[in-house]
């Protein structure tokens, strides 16, 4: 028998707790058996423990902390994210996006935005039937994830979105298929008409950004020179939380608005408690921000949010494994509103990066770019001995094609960030259990 390579362990409470990527579980030791589970992986014989902690050493081979010799454990890996990525004929996502123009010009959005961009009718034609189309060759499939995403897609509400949404929820009502519908938005142009359409779309969630608090978000999204937008999105996702619809509230933080975040906090205290629940808050760098030494301080921000009321999640804990990007799945398309066909999009997307073209029937043509994508995944050494393996996946398949065949590590190596992962996930346990 031999230890999982999958195994992390972190100190917690003047204790030991041993996690194991791959199967999700946490064994919390007292010291004196930590040293025995050491002492047996440096003599090479993990077996030792059978003899000093009998029941310790059966309870991790029940839990999966020691497995056989003869286990392949990158194997087992390999095979969930098959399942997970490549097998799974049940769901299919696809991301909309109806235009690259947007109301706002932030400084650090990654966007090209494109003046006058719009998806034109004999596009949206294509989209509905490749709607249909998905239906008719994965008779399995259960569920289909609608995403608006763009530019700001609430520009073309009336032109595009409705009209496809209307035909896909008759089209999927009739089949039995149960779909979702989210919006990544920046949330200012939603107005009572929108969401009394929004009811009849199955919307799982609204992604809604603030860029700090009113001062410092006013700076940086704003109508005109003397007017901003915070006022206005801010009222607009309480009354989407008030028609209960759930919004996740990402707040952006960078060197200049780190400092007063909390003050957020008392433009959403007009929420009833009842209706609280609808809203989900996290904290986000922006991705140009390198040199932050944070500390504590988004953990304290949470809780500090979280105890005046507002439910809020740590967006950093990965699990990618069985929860991949969507870019990394086969039964996943962005479409972009000229036809041209991505997978992730968290990139621009220039004509040169496209994966594929929409057709005239609604199918997808895809190029070499999708075999590369696909078929990248567990290439990067270092990643085939990281005892976070399973939870971090390698990051996508994104990253991995950038990192163009070098070694790389979505945390560049530090084995104490992995550390504190570990116990992210632990802590976050521990309060889940107490609830």
């Amino acid at each position: 028998m031999k230890l999982s390579q999958f195994n992390n362990t972190v100190v917690y409470d003047n204790s030991f707790v041993i996690y194991n990527a791959f199967n999700n579980r946490f064994l919390p030791v007292d010291p004196l058996h930590n040293d025995l589970i050491e002492s047996a992986k440096m003599n090479g014989n993990i077996d030792e423990l059978l003899i000093y902690a009998p029941i310790l050493y059966i309870d991790m081979i029940e839990k999966g902390f020691i497995v056989s010799d003869t286990t392949d454990e990158i194997q087992k890996v390999k095979d969930v994210q098959a399942k997970v990525d490549q097998e799974d004929d049940t769901l299919y996502r696809l991301i909309i996006n109806p235009t690259m123009n947007c109301n706002f010009k932030c400084w650090y959005c990654y966007e090209s935005h494109i003046k006058d961009s719009k998806m034109e009718e004999e596009t949206i034609d294509q989209v509905m039937k490749h709607i249909e189309g998905v239906i008719q060759r994965m008779p399995r499939i259960k569920n289909f994830y609608i995403s608006w995403f763009g530019g700001e897609p609430l520009l073309y509400f009336d032109r595009v979105i409705d009209p496809i949404m209307n035909y896909a929820s008759n089209l999927f009502n009739e089949r039995h298929i149960s779909f979702h519908t989210d919006f990544t938005t920046n949330g200012y142009l939603i107005n009572e008409r929108m969401i009394e359409k929004f009811h009849s779309y199955n919307i799982s969630n609204f992604q809604i950004t603030l860029d700090g608090n009113r001062e410092n978000h006013d700076k940086v999204r704003y109508v005109s020179s003397k007017r901003g937008s915070y006022d206005e999105i801010v009222e607009n996702i309480l009354t989407l939380c008030r028609s209960k619809l759930a919004v996740s509230l990402r707040i952006n933080y960078t060197k200049q608005n780190l400092e007063h975040l909390e003050i957020i906090v008392y433009d959403l205290f007009p929420l009833e408690e009842e209706y609280r629940k609808y809203l989900m808050i996290s904290f986000h760098k922006v991705w140009q921000e390198e040199d932050l030494t944070l500390g504590t301080r988004i953990k304290d921000l949470r809780l500090f949010f979280k105890s005046h009321g507002f439910r809020t999640v740590n967006g950093d804990i990965p699990n990618t494994l069985r929860e991949s990007c969507y870019a990394d799945r086969n039964n996943h398309a962005t479409i972009n509103y000229n036809g041209e066909v991505f997978k992730c999009t968290a990139r621009n997307f220039s004509s040169d990066s496209k994966e594929g073209d929409l057709q005239e029937d609604g199918s997808i043509v895809w190029n070499e770019k999708l075999d590369q994508r696909m078929n990248i995944k567990f290439r990067n050494k270092p990643c085939l001995s990281c005892p976070i393996l399973p939870i971090c996946n390698g990051g996508c398949s994104q990253v991995a094609i950038e990192s163009k065949g070098e070694d790389y590590c979505v945390y560049n190596f530090d084995e104490q960030r992995k550390k504190e992962i570990v116990l992210e996930k632990y802590l976050q346990k521990m309060s889940f259990s107490t609830i």
